[in-house]
């Protein structure tokens, strides 16, 4: 195998020192990343048969092409994929089921409103993430900013559906006379924007 030697001097520049930084950042985004998308295919479907569903199951969906979006830029970045950290993330989604809601050996209603909000954050976090590289995409690295604005205001979408989602759970798992339920989902994503097309562009230049 073929071996590839830096010396001193550049392993410690400050360019060399900023992609180190940069490769970090977007790993642990990438682990948070497949996180996200394994907690949201699972809450499809857990909630596949309810109202809430068909809403679940687009945002995973996108969710998903999202997190390949982010590998694209990653490679136009030439930042490799740290697949420990990547294992570590999904790790601790599996340990998060385990979080004591109320009951022992059932579903609680409560997980309804636990998973919301962690995906809630989620996608916030991922908007963080459009913004980081938005600024990056204004010095000459090989990123698309307007890709990156659709991807924002996407997440911006995901967001609003997500709170809507939330607030139905909340009303069920807390009060009596609780909307009908993905009522409110339906009502932020009907104020916001049009859709994203279904066919996933490619996002780095």
């Amino acid at each position: 195998m073929e071996t590839h030697f830096r010396s001193p001097e550049s392993r410690s520049s400050p360019a060399a020192a900023r992609h180190r930084l940069l490769t970090v950042y977007l790993n642990d985004h990438l682990a948070g990343a497949g996180s996200g998308v394994c907690l949201i295919r699972r809450m499809a479907r857990t909630q596949r048969d309810t109202p809430a569903g068909p809403l679940l199951a687009d945002l995973a969906g996108e969710i998903a092409e999202d997190r390949e979006s982010l590998r694209e830029f990653m490679t136009a970045l030439d930042v490799p994929a740290r697949w420990s950290r990547i294992v570590m993330g999904r790790l601790a989604e599996k340990a998060a089921r385990a979080k004591l809601n109320g009951r022992l050996m059932s579903r609680s209603p409560l997980s309804d409103v636990l998973e919301l909000e962690a995906m809630r954050l989620g996608v916030e976090g991922k908007a963080s993430l459009w913004r980081s590289l938005e600024t990056l995409a204004e010095t000459s690295a090989p990123l698309d900013p307007a890709a990156l604005g659709r991807l924002l205001d996407r997440a911006g979408r995901q967001a609003a559906v997500l709170e809507g989602l939330r607030v139905d759970a909340v009303g069920r798992t807390f009060t009596a006379g609780a909307p009908a339920p993905a009522r409110a989902g339906r009502d932020h994503a009907r104020r916001t924007a049009r859709r994203t097309p279904a066919r996933r562009t490619r996002w780095a230049s």
